[in-house]
């Protein structure tokens, strides 16, 4: 099975828990601050994910965690099932797919947009709207500043990349003047 279907089923079993215990936005915050702590700590990440340290020690350190982070008891289940199976490493992935899948239940899309300078929030509503346009759902949108792209803007909605960047209409033209 591939790592991007594994990431999806877990995903979601942990959404449809989450759907009937009701705690879909709470389970949601709870795996993106796990998460997000295990990309700062390095060396628990690297415990956690250890294939020489017992099981036993990992369950040890992993139960810590969940008491000092307060993690709900679904939760601590969740996590507790992905290190049994040596699942921790693909936590990331698995958040991101929790995320699509409840947008999904609840009608939302999210979208990144990437832009070359900072969009005013009346410029970010305006791609908002074009975007709901296009899709039909209510959008919510993510901005990420990269000046690489010169000016212009990428919008990554549903796996799909509108990309309207002067970066890329560069390359454009610069590989239809080498390949008449």
């Amino acid at each position: 099975m591939s790592v991007s279907a594994l990431t999806r089923r877990y995903a979601k079993a942990l959404v449809e828990i989450a759907v009937e215990e009701k705690a879909v936005t709470a389970y949601g915050d709870e795996l993106t601050t796990v998460k997000d702590l295990l990309s700062q700590e390095e060396l628990l990440r690297q415990l956690l994910d250890s294939p020489t340290l017992d099981l036993k020690k990992k369950e040890a350190m992993l139960a810590d965690l969940c008491k000092v982070m307060e993690l709900s008891e679904g939760m601590v289940k969740f996590l507790g099932l992905l290190l049994s199976k040596g699942r921790f490493c693909y936590l990331g992935q698995i958040e991101d797919n929790y995320r699509r899948q409840a947008d999904e239940l609840s009608g939302i899309m999210s979208a990144k947009i990437t832009s070359a300078c900072e969009l005013d929030d009346v410029q970010q509503q305006a791609i908002a709207t074009s975007l709901e346009k296009r899709t039909g759902k209510q959008v919510a949108v993510n901005v990420v500043i990269n000046p690489d792209l010169i000016g212009g803007l990428q919008a990554e909605i549903g796996g799909r990349l509108f990309d309207g960047s002067v970066k890329t209409q560069l390359k454009r033209i610069e590989e239809s003047l080498k390949n008449p």
